[in-house]
């Protein structure tokens, strides 16, 4: 089954603006939630969620699968999660191309090896994910600040995860910017190299300044100017593709967050028009 698409400019629910968002008319073009945070939730923030879901698209984005882990997948969660995103309608499901733990979770994103082995054991996972849930996923680039047993470039070893498994990709613009200042990389050259067509949509966020060479990807920021500038490369090299907005702490008010959104539009109309003149 494949799920129906996502467009336009979208934003990271949060429980503490949900109510909010509900009493606005619909003010993005798509939620995404980090499933775990919602599946068996009831009374009335589940009445809640469930207004939102059939007011707004929704993709999803998983915190815990472990991908790149040793520990055998969690089938339990992999269960209750198919049945979740099919109760809700919920468009995509992507996931963090990292591990988070072995014999429990350590709930935070670990970086896999960029070696041929992980390829392979990384994408027969996500596979067996994709059969499971009876859909593709998108995997997303992720942050990292060392690379343990590194045999290939980050872009070598996306791409060829991506290919082994046949997934999607969810493109973390700031990611791309965040490790190119902490790895001494060309976030453009990283982007030339990304399959246009693995693209299925794209997160912008905020990070820290630790130091001049250091990034902390935090999520508790504004969208800073260079990382705007790389999301207008990003649609001018393969076209407008939806974006959301994450913010995971030092949450503003929601119109801040909703002006964020706005500019991930703005950006979007003036590609779509220079296309529409070409």
């Amino acid at each position: 089954m494949v799920p129906p698409g996502i467009r336009g400019a979208g934003l990271g629910l949060r429980r503490s603006f949900a109510a909010d968002l509900a009493a606005l008319s619909p003010a993005v073009d798509f939620l995404e939630i980090a499933p775990e945070n919602w599946i068996g939730v009831g009374g009335s923030l589940g009445k809640g969620f469930r207004a939102l879901t059939e007011r707004y698209p929704f993709v999803a984005h998983g915190l815990s699968l472990s991908l790149g882990g040793p520990a055998p997948l969690d089938l339990e969660l992999l269960q209750a999660l198919k049945g979740f995103l099919r109760q809700h309608g919920i468009r995509r499901y992507s996931e963090h191309l990292s591990y988070c733990g072995d014999d429990g979770l350590l709930y935070d994103l670990l970086p896999i090896p960029f070696t041929e082995e992980a390829v392979v054991h990384v994408a027969e996972r996500i596979r067996r994910v994709q059969d499971i849930l009876g859909q593709r996923i998108a995997i997303e680039n992720v942050s990292y600040y060392t690379a343990p047993g590194k045999e290939m470039d980050e872009s070598d070893f996306l791409n060829a995860v991506l290919k082994e498994a046949d997934c999607g990709l969810l493109l973390d613009v700031n990611n791309i910017y965040v490790n190119s200042v902490n790895h001494g990389y060309d976030a453009a050259a990283f982007l030339a190299a990304i399959p246009a067509d693995r693209i299925e949509y794209a997160h912008v966020a905020g990070h820290f300044q630790q130091a001049p060479d250091l990034l902390v990807d935090t999520h508790g920021a504004p969208v800073i100017d260079p990382v705007w500038a790389l999301l207008d490369e990003a649609y001018g090299r393969f076209g407008v593709f939806p974006t959301l907005l994450e913010r995971d702490f030092n949450l503003p008010l929601l119109s801040e967050l909703l002006g964020e959104v706005d500019t991930i539009r703005s950006i979007q109309v003036r590609h779509a028009r220079v296309a529409c003149d070409a």
